[in-house]
């Protein structure tokens, strides 16, 4: 590194290193990409907008093909994924999986940009998504405020959905709860929800996770939690990454009506997604919940292996579930 201001303060690998003089050096994640008026592939079009000036939310609008001036689509607000650390709502990998859920599901679709940690430290990513989720349910209102285009003219409020992948997953678990006891702008209710790959841990193994030979990658699930969210209360069974913690609120309170959870068989957080699914229909949800398991697939294999048979296979599960 040559200077002193360049030394290694912290890191954590393989997603991040955070240097003496306070710069971040992410070490996962795709290339920002510009919105297009027509994808090449898909023919979705997208936008970026400004949401909040303060603080800086800012989201990726997406339209499917051939939409009819007067047609109304089922909404879609989405998280990314990224451990909280890296990713964003613009990047490469985002964009190309949202064109391909849009197409397919004939939806619109809003995809949040939140701040990522190490420089903002969790729940500021949660407070982000809160504040984006609550302006889209806000565009269904008529209380005078000038309105973004696309959701006013295309978004059906009665088909709302929200999801999100991995970190993201965690996110929208923690949005639909919070939907839940808080309510939406407008009151405007999550018709579903729906979890790839979640992100939720706890000091005690579930599932086969004493049994798997992947010991690195087990341990940095939580290191990920200490690191985002350095001063969380209960550490790694604070609530919002161990939704079955002692004092956690009860998952029957849920503000959605289905619940969607994809797992794959190879992620370390396999057994994660299954725990979670057994808690909420333990919980006296009154919601239907549904469990898809992938075989042969690691964790957000649908985004990161874009265009093979079982990644086409699983976003077209998640169509249908907006679609249907």
């Amino acid at each position: 590194m040559g200077s002193l201001d360049k030394e290694v303060a912290t890191e954590l690998l393989p997603f991040v290193r955070v240097y003496k003089d306070g710069s971040v050096e992410r070490l996962q994640g795709s290339p920002i990409v510009p919105s297009c008026l027509e994808d090449p592939d898909t023919g979705v079009s997208s936008k970026d907008i400004t949401i909040l000036d303060n603080p800086p939310i800012s989201a990726r609008l997406y339209l499917p093909k051939d939409t009819q001036p007067d047609q109304k689509l089922p909404v879609l607000v989405y998280f990314h994924g990224g451990g909280f650390l890296f990713e964003s709502a613009f990047s490469l990998t985002e964009t190309k999986y949202m064109n391909s859920l849009v197409s397919l599901a004939k939806v619109v679709a809003i995809s949040i940009e939140y701040r990522l940690a190490p420089e903002y430290p969790l729940p500021i990513a949660h407070e982000d998504c809160w504040a984006g989720l609550q302006w889209v349910a806000s565009q269904s209102t008529n209380d005078g405020k000038e309105k973004e285009s696309w959701v006013k003219d295309h978004g059906d409020f009665e088909r709302f959905f929200i999801g999100g992948d991995s970190a993201g997953a965690n996110i929208a678990h923690n949005m639909a709860l919070r939907a839940g006891t808080e309510g939406l702008h407008g009151g405007v209710k999550i018709l579903g929800t729906y979890l790839t790959h979640p992100y939720f841990w706890s000091s005690k193994p579930v599932g086969d996770e004493e049994k798997r030979e992947e010991p690195e990658k087990l341990a940095l699930c939580p290191l990920v939690w200490g690191f985002v969210y350095p001063s969380a209360p209960g550490g790694i069974d604070n609530p919002m990454v161990n939704p079955v913690a002692p004092g956690a609120p009860s998952l029957a309170g849920l503000g959605c009506s289905r619940l969607l959870v994809s797992v794959a068989k190879d992620d370390v957080l396999r057994d994660r997604g299954v725990w979670y699914c057994d808690a909420v229909k333990e919980s006296g949800w009154k919601g239907e919940v549904e469990l898809i398991q992938v075989e042969g697939e690691d964790h957000a294999f649908h985004i990161l292996n874009y265009g093979t048979e079982n990644a086409n296979n699983l976003i077209q599960c998640l169509a249908s579930f907006l679609s249907e």
